[in-house]
């Protein structure tokens, strides 16, 4: 039955519907304001019904950090702190030479030395490492993969893949030695990491012996010329102002001299000697054993809402080839 109301002669007709119309809503209306609201019910849902695949997922990602954080080479940490030597005597000589720096300057003396800068750039060289590396022999221990060590040759047959000194020496900077600087106390740390803590402890201890008596026997060489060189000066000149400037010169290295032949810690004084270390430095087992559990959990949990996503998605391409219809009352 409809019903309908005139609102005159010619007027407009308002009709109303039959109680049971039915109304086709297009499928993409429906999708899309589905898609709007956010059920975390329904997401729950989906987590608690995928909750075996969490489970499994991150126990066999945990195994596997157990595994490495348990298998791992360990490596050990040794270090030794360092302060600049005591530089009291040597500022005395230089100050007697500051009002003959000129003259200095000329015969190719050097009035200030390098310093704390220079010590540590030295520690740090390529040039410092190589002749330890090569000494002890330690290009088959850095590559000992590489290495057989019955055969006493390299594994592969290429000599151009055959690791050399300059991989060793780069090997040593980024994973053996590290060189820090405290800018407001002038304190040195050297640090040697190894898969041995005695070698670490030893190398450490060893480098600083090594960098006092290059510095020592460096200033030995430099003081021994600059005396052989005055004393040459002072036998040909007569003048008696020159005779007198040279002669502080000679005076101040001479006693250089004496300051590196009879001073060990010529560079550095140890303040601290590197210990064999009781710890390894890493692996960290229980940050790896932490972030797998944390990264198989995510993952997991990833998974399955994107295996419910994918399906979603399926059911909805299929049903979207027609229309659903909606009966109103």
């Amino acid at each position: 039955m409809s019903t309908s109301s005139d609102s005159g002669p010619g007027g407009p007709r308002n009709e109303v519907p039959p109680e049971h119309t039915v109304f086709v809503v297009p499928q993409d209306a429906i999708l899309s304001r589905g898609d709007e609201d956010v059920d975390l019910l329904e997401l729950w849902d989906v987590v608690w019904s995928g909750r075996w695949a969490i489970v499994g997922i991150t126990a066999a990602l945990l195994s596997l950090a157990v595994a490495y954080a348990f298998t791992a080479t360990p490596w050990y940490r040794a270090e030794t702190l360092l302060a600049p030597a005591d530089e009291q005597s040597t500022r005395g000589v230089v100050g007697q030479l500051s009002g003959l720096a000129g003259l200095a300057g000329l015969a190719g003396i050097g009035v200030g030395g390098g310093g704390n800068a220079e010590s540590i750039a030295i520690l740090r060289s390529r040039d410092f490492a190589r002749p330890f590396i090569e000494e002890r022999k330690l290009l088959s221990v850095f590559f000992a993969e590489e290495w057989d060590d019955e055969a006493g040759r390299w594994r592969s047959t290429d000599p151009e893949s055959h690791p050399d000194i300059r991989d060793a020496v780069d090997y040593f900077d980024e994973n053996v030695r590290s060189v820090s600087e405290d800018t407001q106390t002038n304190l040195v740390t050297l640090a040697i990491e190894w898969t041995d803590a005695d070698v670490a402890a030893e190398w450490a201890n060893t480098l600083v012996a090594r960098l006092n008596d290059y510095m020592r026997q460096r200033a030995l060489v430099e003081a021994e010329a600059n005396v052989a060189y005055l004393r040459q000066e002072l036998s040909s000149t007569n003048v008696a102002t020159l005779l007198q400037s040279v002669g502080v010169l000679l005076e101040t290295e001479l006693q250089k001299l004496m300051l590196a032949r009879g001073n060990d810690e010529f560079a550095f004084r140890v303040i601290d000697r590197a210990e064999v270390p009781k710890r390894s430095q890493r692996p960290r087992r229980i940050l790896i054993i932490g972030s797998g559990f944390v990264f198989g959990a995510a993952l997991s949990v990833v998974l399955v809402l994107l295996r419910h996503a994918v399906r979603k998605g399926r059911s909805r391409s299929i049903s979207k080839s027609g229309g659903t219809t909606r009966e109103v009352s």
